[in-house]
């Protein structure tokens, strides 16, 4: 399977432009192409066996690989996600109100580094929509709504704008997540300040006791200092945040093999060359919260041995987008069972024996 899409497909859709290429391949799933073609119903519920029910923030997640905000922007495929595999989905990242993104060509691929640059600027439907969308879908996974900043609204009226968008979502969503990371929206990495982030995250939270409390993550970028990671870690914990994603895209361009990446322009570089950075900033989240505070691993997951990375680092959970790219509808079956092998090679009664061991030794 991974042979046929590596040696036929992909070169395929590589021809095409990048988010040409994954406009098609949200159509396919959407007609059930991936369902049908690549993993039959018994192989699905086998990938759900592996690890059992996971417990993370008082929901159930049937395997720890979710699919991350950005592949599934407008929540046109979750279930046809969840039959290849993923334990859960993230949507989004969606804004209250609906709006086109960044001018094209907006997405783009460096197959030498194994990564993705994106400035696509939170493209979405919007969270009326969206909302609905998610409602009279019977869905087949855990589902997170990823909530941004809409870009024509300034960061001093963002916690109004957000709270609207989480006034849309709250009830179609099993976790809300809250995006004040993504490089692609004018000045949106300033609400991680902790003035900023204290302030917005506090109304956020009270808004949502409101509404019946749903867990609220915060998504960061990998670009902090340790001391920023830290006083984000302390405004979670003061705010009882269910946890936190790190992390987002990188705008660093250090160390790739690309050349001339600078004719991208600007953007988000996602893939493996985050992967570093991003076990970085899990550690220093589990170390800091003392493994307190839940965490989704984001960045450079390929293979298993990058999931058990992220475990190891630190993570309670993890996800997966360029790799899933790159690799193709093989990519979520390969990774949960390559990675419930490695645990029990290496001695591991459970995933949760896992978290934070490589962290803990240091």
């Amino acid at each position: 399977m991974a042979n046929y899409f590596e040696k036929l497909i992909r070169p395929l859709l590589f021809r095409l432009d990048a988010e040409q290429a994954h406009e098609i391949g949200i159509k396919a799933l959407g007609l059930g192409f991936a369902k049908t073609a690549f993993l039959t119903p018994e192989e699905v519920e086998r990938q759900k066996q592996i690890f059992g029910a996971i417990e993370r923030f008082g929901l159930r997640f049937e395997n720890p690989l979710g699919i991350a905000a950005g592949f599934d922007k407008n929540a046109k495929v979750v279930n046809q996600l969840a039959a290849l595999g993923f334990g859960f989905v993230e949507v989004g990242t969606i804004t209250y109100k609906p709006q086109p993104g960044n001018p094209k060509p907006r997405l783009f691929r460096l197959p030498n580094d194994r990564a993705l640059i994106n400035r696509l600027g939170f493209n979405n439907d919007g969270a009326e929509v969206i909302a609905k969308r998610l409602r009279t879908n019977q869905r087949k996974c855990i589902v997170g709504v990823n909530i941004g900043r809409n870009k024509d609204v300034k960061n001093e009226q963002a916690v109004e704008n957000y709270l609207h968008a989480m006034n849309e979502i709250h009830d179609a969503a099993d976790y809300i997540a809250v995006n004040v990371s993504s490089p692609n929206t004018p000045n949106l990495r300033d609400l991680q300040s902790a003035e900023n982030l204290a302030m917005l995250i506090g109304h956020l939270q009270k808004r949502n006791q409101e509404l019946g409390s749903k867990p609220l993550l915060v998504k960061i970028a990998p670009d902090l200092l340790a001391e920023d990671i830290e006083a984000v870690v302390d405004i979670c914990i003061d705010q009882s945040v269910s946890g936190i994603i790190a992390t987002n895209t990188t705008i660093s361009r250090g160390g790739l093999n690309t050349r001339g990446v600078e004719r991208f322009g600007s953007g988000g570089l996602s893939g493996a060359p985050l992967a570093a950075r991003s076990n970085d900033v899990v550690s220093t989240i589990y170390r800091y919260s003392k493994g307190k505070l839940p965490i989704i691993g984001v960045g450079g997951v390929f293979n298993a041995q990058d999931a058990f990375e992220k475990i190891a680092a630190g993570a309670s959970l993890f996800q997966a987008y360029t790799g899933f790219v790159y690799s193709g509808p093989s990519f979520a079956g390969n990774i949960v069972s390559g990675l419930a092998n490695i645990l029990a090679e290496r001695g591991f009664g459970s995933l949760d024996e896992a978290v934070g061991s490589a962290a803990r030794v240091v």
